[in-house]
């Protein structure tokens, strides 16, 4: 088929989708994505892609948790209905099994479309392997589907094994990667005072909440100090509830000299810390990906990371770095050791990165979807 037309629904278009939808807009000039919670366009990528804002998603919480994504409906604008009937895809690529991926199953015999299922990764908080509802709705979903793509293999485990997908129709490639010069668009005021920090550095993104697992960083801090090592810095780059608790923290346990706080930073001048920072660490209680381990490999970063997110598939052990269980403090501490002990570690680890992200482009990304497009296509 010449120049189909390829719709992509995006319940949150965030900065770092924008790559991968510019370079599949050069394969299907007539992409679109029809967008909720639509900030802008990512800096260097400005209409660069087709976009369609529907509205605004509310996220309505049903079972709260602190340390896990909980249980939640989200709630869509429902005039993308209109919109994809106005525009005649011939492909559609819909996030999760959220309401508009269930109303582009509903409506395939009228709009005589293929759709995508494109399923992030698997975690506890977001796979509710416990409801009996919520997987018979999921199986009835991926059955109606054409495709499902996932980022990872856990997440192609879940649709094979749980949802019982056709193993045909599963593709797994990472699909959510960023591009080094979104991130670096801007220069960071105030960045270079890392320079002056005691290193290494181990840098944190994210929020601070109990899920994002800092307190469990800080606590491996503590393991560290009580072996007399405090020559290091942990950099926090972010906020959020949990900030005024965990600076608490670090006072009661004589943390402050070892922890900077910086507070919250705009996308496109991450740049500066990834590249000023020697390591990234993830300590994360739960994530279906963890996009900020990709943005700071793609930077030449080494990384600690949880082994409870979706990107820890992309860590080789004492290759770019190292994977460990959020839990256990002085398990943690030892590998920020390495790095503490061994000066040159960081700089080879994180070349190792490079090499490694060099596999997940967002043009690579881009021709992954072209082929999985073509596939539904096809069949």
């Amino acid at each position: 088929m010449q120049n189909p037309r390829i719709a992509w629904l995006l319940t949150s278009a965030f900065y770092y989708w924008h790559p991968t939808l510019s370079y599949l807009t050069k394969l299907f000039p007539e992409m679109t994505a029809f967008a909720a919670n639509w900030r802008g366009y990512a800096p260097g990528f400005e209409d660069s892609f087709n976009v369609d804002v529907v509205g605004q998603r509310k996220i309505i919480p049903v079972l709260q948790s602190s340390t896990s994504y909980g249980s939640n409906f989200t709630y869509l604008p429902l005039n993308i209905i209109g919109r994809l009937l106005r525009f005649k895809p011939h492909v559609i690529f819909s996030n999760s099994f959220g309401m508009w991926t269930i109303l582009a199953l509903l409506l395939k015999p009228l709009g005589n479309w293929k759709v995508v299922i494109a399923y992030e990764g698997s975690s506890p908080g977001v796979d509710y392997r416990n409801s009996p509802m919520r997987l018979s709705i999921r199986k009835a979903m991926v059955k109606a589907a054409d495709a499902c793509i996932t980022n990872s293999y856990a997440g192609k485990a879940y649709l094979l094994d749980i949802l019982g997908a056709a193993e045909n129709e599963v593709f797994v490639q990472p699909y959510e990667v960023p591009a080094a010069a979104s991130l670096e668009a801007q220069p960071q005021e105030g960045a270079s005072d890392s320079d002056s920090l005691q290193r290494p550095v181990f840098l944190f993104v994210g929020g601070v909440i109990p899920r994002k697992g800092l307190r469990h960083l800080l606590e491996a801090c503590v393991s560290l100090n009580r072996q007399g090592c405090r020559n290091y810095t942990v950099q926090v780059v972010g906020d959020g509830a949990q900030q005024a608790e965990l600076e608490a923290f670090c006072q009661e346990n004589d943390l402050t000299d070892q922890v900077n706080w910086v507070g919250r930073v705009d996308y496109a001048c991450m740049g500066d810390y990834f590249r000023r920072a020697d390591v990234f660490v993830l300590p994360t209680l739960e994530d279906t990906w963890g996009m900020v381990v990709l943005e700071a490999m793609v930077l030449g970063k080494p990384i600690l990371c949880s082994k409870l997110a979706g990107a820890s598939e992309l860590i080789k052990a004492g290759e770019n770095g190292y994977c460990f269980d959020p839990h256990e403090a002085d398990a943690l501490a030892q590998f920020m050791r390495h790095f503490i002990d061994d000066p040159t570690l960081a700089a080879s680890m994180g070349q190792k990165s490079t090499e490694l992200m060099a596999q997940y482009t967002p043009e690579k990304a881009a021709n992954f979807l072209a082929d999985v497009a073509s596939f539904t296509l096809r069949n």
